[in-house]
């Protein structure tokens, strides 16, 4: 999809839900796979759910600025962690079948998304630090 410069922001804001909706929709559906050990459908749908969902996010801000946006310091092993984990996802899942893998590889992505998210976010990351320390009386190596 292109995105308008001259797109309102509600049109936008319904861009981003719906792509984010549909993310999260095969994101769910691919984790019901896991259930019928379909490890292959499962990593591609998660994948394609949290790919389509990032892309989403392009709506936002336009595509070059939220590129710009993933690869800045606050978020740049986010982003890495991200992008890899989605990748050996996918292969883990869908190349070499390693049902395990691909599920340990899924939380890292879904860890990753959500420390990604969290990042535009003012003080979440701070304050999800302070949770883990309080909860655990360690300090968060994040």
């Amino acid at each position: 999809a292109v995105v308008s410069t001259q797109s309102t922001g509600e049109n936008r804001l319904y861009a981003f839900g719906a792509c984010f909706a549909i993310g999260i929709f095969l994101s769910i559906f691919g984790s019901i796979e896991i259930f019928f050990q379909n490890y292959t459908t499962f990593a591609l749908l998660y994948s394609l759910g949290t790919i389509v969902a990032l892309a989403g996010t392009c709506f936002l801000r336009g595509p070059m600025s939220q590129i710009k946006k993933m690869f800045d310091k606050d978020r740049l092993i986010a982003s890495c962690v991200l992008l890899a984990s989605i990748v050996l996802t996918i292969v883990c899942g869908a190349v070499i079948k390693v049902g395990i893998l691909a599920i340990i590889c899924c939380i890292v992505q879904f860890l990753a998304f959500t420390w990604y998210t969290l990042s535009y976010i003012p003080y979440a990351r701070n304050a999800v630090k302070s949770c883990f320390s309080g909860c655990t009386g360690m300090e968060c190596p994040c």
